[in-house]
């Protein structure tokens, strides 16, 4: 895989946000077997999105085996622990994602198709991140966030991800509330964040396209 191109980054974000929610709904080879599964091919399609990222790469692979280790750990035990280390791992992995793929896209100068794809995986990325960090949270402090179910206690179980999107984006349903200190820092953070990352992104990508239309003629 050429070093930059963030196709099939997206393509891995877009089947695991709309595989896990038919895998809960349909109960496809087991909500917890099939969540572990998406998850764990996420990471392992994203990794290589990171290739010729040097000292990145390398560490991202050690979040990833970490990640996909314990996850698999955690499937097979039930264990409180290993959930913790795998969703850490996962964390790691997702920032060091984001932050590769922003120093990519904002290093061109020109708008191109890898440029908005990277930008449009970013955004993804941070959903994905937050619904961890959420479920973090509720692991060491449950009754932190209500309205989920108690047994949804997994960052790719489709509540932790619709909440993170619709907070992201500030539609608000308040059909999920977050209720600790802490998930309430963690929401209206995210929510700032994701309309700051929309209007710089639009900025940037407006600016790129005036100085390439400038540039030719």
């Amino acid at each position: 895989m050429k070093s930059g191109n963030f196709v099939w980054l997206l393509m891995a974000l877009i089947v695991f946000l709309l595989g896990v929610p038919i895998a809960d709904d349909f109960d496809l080879g087991g909500k917890v077997v099939a969540r572990a599964f998406a998850f764990s091919t996420l990471l392992g399609i994203g990794v290589l999105s990171l290739q010729g990222g040097g000292m990145l790469f390398k560490l991202a692979m050690v979040f990833v085996i970490a990640g996909i280790v314990f996850n698999v750990f955690a499937t097979l035990t039930y264990s409180p622990w290993p959930i913790v280390v795998s969703f850490t791992s996962i964390m790691g992995f997702l920032l060091i994602a984001i932050f590769f793929t922003f120093q990519k896209i904002a290093r061109d100068t020109e708008i191109s198709v890898n440029r908005i794809i990277g930008a449009i995986s970013i955004y993804l990325l941070l959903g994905v991140l937050w619904a961890v960090a959420y479920t973090l949270v509720e692991i060491g402090s449950p009754g932190s966030i209500t309205g989920l179910d108690v047994s949804a206690s997994s960052p790719w179980d489709s509540d932790w991800l619709y909440f993170s999107f619709v907070t992201m984006t500030t539609l608000g349903y308040g059909d999920i509330v977050p209720v600790s200190a802490i998930a309430k820092v963690l929401a209206y953070m995210q929510a700032v964040f994701g309309q700051f990352y929309i209007a710089i992104l639009v900025a940037g990508l407006v600016s790129a396209y005036i100085s390439q239309k400038n540039h030719g003629r």
